[in-house]
């Protein structure tokens, strides 16, 4: 068995000498995509035995063993002739119409470069994958385990608003929403697929058959805007044995808000949008004027409630500001509780999502078709000697088990406390509600005095917002 760990910085430490590629995500990038063409292989050799008459949509002269499988094959000037000139023209401009898999291929590389300019260089990465069998089970395991490192690596993210989620926070949401195999399940901002492939661990308990087997295929569906991450998430998927992931690249909110109709009605949806970030101009007026902001997490917050179909569930990260925030926030968290029961928050702690951001964050999961009567919340307590979470320090899902123990036998404790929607429609719609059985600690800590100065300036930041969009509207 080879050391998938040491194979893996071995190729990133090759790409480092290549002029061609600069930056950890272009050398992700390049990876992944060479991940890609040799774990496709090792699948078409597999649905060469499983699926009758299968032919392959990649022209015989591209296959990953006809030009990379011999350690001493194509290399130097001529290897990056035949990259550059026909194996990428070639997959960019596949007809998708031969099968789903020449699709799932087009997807991938329609925006997807080769970096690498130096062949022999290129040559070395080709046969350090070549060690790596995808077809043993636990080589895939592993790789899986060195996959989600090389995630959380690309940190490229947190300037547009875009974070990977931490496992334990994405299996700890699954595990309470519970999905049931023959639901349909999205996640709409799926990024590298987190929250699909914790979702399909979760099903694969219930899978007994074949048929049960394809349902699982067909019922779980991802959407992904970046060309990168898609690439990541469908190479993820195929890991965790789908053979033809849905996961389609495309923004979900750049389709009008009123085109969405009852075939688009999903069971359960299980996201993280990106929040900080703003979606281009133009995209809010796909939305009612009630829900127009150029803030993304609202915009797929106003969309989820549309898509879920009666008795459909959600679990969604959102940022204190949305909790607390005025003016198009408050009307849609009005028609959040209106329509749908959020009959849980779990407000996490600081530094869940350290490296990449410090803002505190929360997990909202609701049921549509009743409205609201009374919200629970749940404050997430730091581990015994653990004053915030780090990169070498990271939440763990065995941290959750207070709440998973408390979830279907609920009593108010010091860290879980219920407000009535009475008292919510008093407070104007603002859900940023404070632990009551906490003390207030009136010498502050630095760390939460630091904290309260966020807070004020995401509180500025949302009314500045709102008096940007009142004169947009006064002024047309």
């Amino acid at each position: 068995m080879s050391n998938i760990t040491t194979n893996i910085k071995g190729i990133r430490d090759i790409m480092r000498k290549d002029t061609g590629v600069d930056g950890d995500a272009q050398r992700i990038s390049q990876m992944v995509w060479m991940l890609f063409m040799k774990i496709f292989a090792d699948k078409e050799e597999e649905w060469a035995i499983t699926i009758d008459n299968y032919e392959s949509p990649i022209p015989e002269n591209l296959k990953w063993q006809n030009w990379a499988a011999d350690d001493e094959g194509l290399t130097g000037d001529a290897l990056m002739e035949f990259i550059d000139n026909e194996l990428f023209p070639a997959l960019k401009d596949l007809d998708i119409s031969i099968s789903p898999q020449a699709t799932i291929i087009r997807s991938v590389f329609d925006d997807t470069y080769n970096y690498m300019k130096n062949g022999t260089l290129f040559r070395q990465v080709i046969n350090v994958i070549n060690e790596i069998d995808f077809n043993s089970t636990t080589e895939r395991h592993l790789f899986n385990d060195i996959y989600e490192t090389i995630l959380k690596e690309l940190q490229s993210a947190g300037s547009s608003g875009e974070y990977y989620t931490p496992r334990a926070v994405t299996q700890f949401m699954v595990d309470m929403i519970d999905p049931q195999l023959g639901e349909s399940i999205l996640d709409p901002a799926c990024g590298t697929g987190g929250f699909l492939t914790c979702t399909i661990d979760h099903l694969r308990e219930q899978v007994k058959t074949p048929k049960d087997r394809d349902i699982l295929q067909n019922s779980i569906r991802g959407i992904e805007k970046k060309p990168l991450p898609h690439l990541l998430c469908t190479t993820n998927l195929m890991l965790h044995g789908f053979d033809l992931p849905a996961v389609r690249r495309d923004n979900l909110l750049s389709k009008p808000y009123a085109d969405w109709g009852v075939k688009d009605k999903l069971d359960i949806i299980v996201t993280n949008p990106p929040f900080g970030g703003v979606e281009e101009d133009g995209t809010e007026t796909n939305f009612p004027k009630k829900f127009r902001t150029k803030e993304t997490a609202d915009l797929f917050l106003a969309l989820i409630i549309k898509l879920l179909k009666n008795n459909g569930r959600c679990a969604i990260v959102l940022p204190d500001g949305t909790l607390f925030g005025e003016g198009m926030k408050t009307r849609l968290k009005q028609e959040l509780l209106e329509r749908c029961n959020l009959h849980t928050i779990v407000r996490l702690p600081n530094g869940v999502f350290n490296p990449y951001t410090g803002i505190k964050t929360n997990l909202l999961f609701f049921e549509k078709g009743t409205p609201t009567k009374e919200i629970w919340y749940y404050e997430h307590p730091y581990p015994d000697g653990v004053k915030s979470y780090n990169k070498g320090k990271p939440i763990h899902i065995k941290e959750f088990d207070v709440e998973k123990a408390w979830w279907n036998n609920r009593e108010e404790n010091t860290q879980a406390w219920k407000v009535s929607i009475e008292d919510i429609k008093k407070r104007g719609y603002n859900l940023d509600i404070k632990n009551p059985h906490q003390e207030i600690d009136t010498l502050a800590s630095p760390e939460v005095l630091l904290e309260k100065f966020r807070t004020t300036e995401q509180k500025i930041a949302s009314i500045q917002d709102e008096i940007i969009n009142v004169l947009t509207e006064a002024l047309k």
